[in-house]
């Protein structure tokens, strides 16, 4: 199936790894050129720049500065299609919510809010021009499945995923779409790595990793993680032609986890 991106120019952030790494696997699989936006690059991003197809871009999406850095490199090839916002950080906040510092509430927000105010602002003026583009940004359940584990992402998850509702009411009608996506628990280093979710539950509660992410995963339909890849596929689809008439939207995906209507 065609869907409508070859030729395009791509903004990723947090391409390093995870989703974002399999984001810009993907577009470029679609002939999507990719400006990838990430803290520190890695093995996988510098094969996929050695194709031609990906520009690595070095940025911190923390400091203020960073979204328009990242932008203002994708706009050097011209044109700009596509933003997909994707970095975030999570910390479990396991002593409870007296010990969560204004610190620890304004990193989570900056980084799972305000990275993608801040993008979404410096990319906007040139798809307003085009009079077309597509913004896709990931969120979570946690944006309404709220948990004191998390409560500041659930909180700034929350605020994006209203953001991006709010925002596609004022850009549709001039041509630009704006949906999220909201994944459960995805087998990436946010969950899985060392100073993961996982890892984190583990030693405060005497666990066993494994064990805490076979939890999680046991509380889904389908029993599993979610794939980096099938997260890109889906970002595929609405960043293309064929899901022309979709915005406003959040897709939910999480093997079954949230079982409410």
């Amino acid at each position: 199936m065609d869907l409508g991106l070859t030729g395009k120019v791509a903004v990723v952030t947090g391409a390093s790894k995870g989703i974002g790494l399999a984001t810009t696997r993907a577009l470029t699989d679609e002939g999507v050129r990719v400006v990838a936006g990430a803290r520190t690059t890695s093995e996988e991003l510098t094969a996929l720049a050695a194709t031609g197809q990906v520009r690595p871009v070095r940025v911190d999406l923390s400091n203020p500065t960073g979204p328009a850095d990242l932008v203002a490199a994708a706009l050097e090839l011209g044109r700009l299609d596509i933003l997909v916002n994707n970095v975030g950080s999570v910390t479990p906040r396991l002593a409870g919510f007296l010990d969560v510092t204004d610190e620890q509430w304004l990193h989570s927000i900056t980084l799972n809010l305000l990275a993608a105010v801040r993008t979404t602002r410096a990319a906007l003026p040139a798809m307003l021009a085009a009079g077309h583009g597509t913004i896709v940004t990931i969120s979570s359940v946690n944006a309404f499945l709220p948990d004191p584990a998390v409560i500041d992402y659930s909180a700034a998850k929350a605020a994006l995923t209203n953001f991006a509702k709010s925002l596609s009411k004022e850009v549709g009608p001039r041509g630009i779409r704006v949906n999220t996506i909201s994944p459960g628990p995805v087998a990436t280093d946010l969950w899985l790595g060392a100073d993961g979710v996982a890892a984190t539950v583990g030693r405060a509660s005497g666990q066993d990793p494994d064990t805490v992410a076979e939890n999680a995963a046991a509380d889904s339909v389908t029993g599993r993680f979610t794939q980096p890849s099938e997260i890109a596929d889906l970002v595929l689809v609405l960043a293309g032609d064929r899901a022309g008439n979709v915005t406003g939207a959040d897709f939910t995906i999480d093997g079954g986890l949230i079982t409410t209507l």
